[in-house]
């Protein structure tokens, strides 16, 4: 979530800022190789985010059938905060960012996948993880061509399904529910995992995401040599720009294996951080209020580093990297104190509309 920051205030005002990398094929120019791994690290937040999703998801729908609640309102809570999520990105990510209300981003790819989940959930583990392995592999094999896109109607549906476009507007997206769906899978197969899991054999489970780490990180190089399926943009020479550059929009197979072996390294270092002393204080403390109320933080940090109303689309000046670092600092200092008077106003209000935010 820091990251994703980092990334939007960037974007917001610094000119050596890029992105787009692979939409439609287009293989972005950086300024120099600084702004390249500056944006390049940021490429960890959506699928952590997405993948975390599910996990929370599967925890979260476990803690209310344990609390007495049926299927159905399981099933119900989850479609409403899907819709929750789509109205969010309508009226509050879309014009944050200057773009169409119809704009597909994370929100809207999120809160349709959720929707999704409400019913599809109910298939076994097993029968999810499959399925999201064969398309987190497999989606640039779909053709959507038997989808007509001459008529606004079907143009936008083949943008939401696995498209991603900004050439006819207002129908544009970025972040089609096929392959992210896929991600949220494994997410919860994961949190299904965890609930099951003897938590007196924590060595093991950090040593098994570092495991997994390391093999994903292994599968991404093999594929990035052969320079074949699996990347959608390829590799046009030997730098480690060339190694490093993925597509992102679709995220290809190379993206996924970087940045999901990258999230499980995180998710070890979190848990070995976990078991030690302070863990909720200092630093980690900080960060920890941030992701108890993640929805909360997104849609307050993209208007508060905007710092414009949403007529205005054109930054009013613009910032060189130190300048827009330490507004990204400030920000989050900010932004935390935000977040823990917010987590305490919905604490104390547990059954308010408050919850689906």
């Amino acid at each position: 979530m820091i990251l994703m920051a980092w990334d939007h205030v960037s974007g917001f005002w610094n000119p050596g800022h890029r992105g787009s990398e692979g939409l439609m094929g287009y293989r972005t120019i950086y300024p120099d190789f600084t702004q390249f791994l500056l944006r390049f690290v940021t490429h960890y937040c959506a699928p952590t985010f997405i993948f975390l999703a599910g996990t929370s998801m599967a925890l979260s729908t476990h803690k209310r059938l344990m609390a007495g609640a049926k299927q159905k309102e399981v099933s119900s809570h989850i479609f409403k905060r899907g819709v929750v999520l789509i109205l969010f990105a309508v009226f509050v990510e879309s014009p944050a960012f200057g773009l169409s209300p119809l704009y597909f981003g994370v929100l809207s790819c999120i809160g349709l996948c959720f929707i999704i989940f409400s019913f599809y959930r109910r298939l076994p583990a097993s029968t999810i993880f499959f399925i999201s392995i064969l398309i987190i592999v497999a989606h640039p094999l779909l053709n959507l061509s038997w989808i007509p896109d001459t008529n606004p109607v079907g143009y936008y549906l083949r943008v939401i399904l696995h498209e991603p476009s900004f050439q006819r507007y207002p129908y544009v997206g970025l972040y089609p529910i096929v392959p992210w769906i896929g991600i949220m899978g494994l997410g919860w197969c994961f949190g299904i995992f965890l609930l099951t899991y003897d938590w007196s054999k924590i060595g093991k489970l950090i040593a098994a995401l570092i495991g997994s780490g390391i093999s994903l990180l292994g599968v991404w190089f093999i594929v990035r040599l052969f320079n074949g399926f699996g990347n959608l943009v390829p590799r046009i020479g030997d730098t480690l720009e060339d190694w490093l550059f993925v597509s992102k929009y679709p995220p290809d197979l190379a993206f996924f294996l970087w940045t999901l072996g990258g999230m499980s390294f995180l998710l070890a270092l979190g848990l070995v951080l976990q078991h030690r002393g302070g863990f909720m204080k200092r630093i980690t403390g900080a960060i920890l209020s941030f992701g108890r109320v993640p929805l909360f933080f997104y849609l307050t940090h993209l208007w508060f580093y905007r710092l414009t109303p949403g007529w205005i689309t054109r930054p009013l000046f613009q910032l060189d990297l130190l300048s827009t670092a330490v507004f990204w600092i400030v920000g989050l200092i900010i932004l935390w104190r935000l977040c823990l008077r917010y987590e305490r106003i919905k604490r104390e209000h547990p059954d308010s509309l408050l919850k689906y935010v």
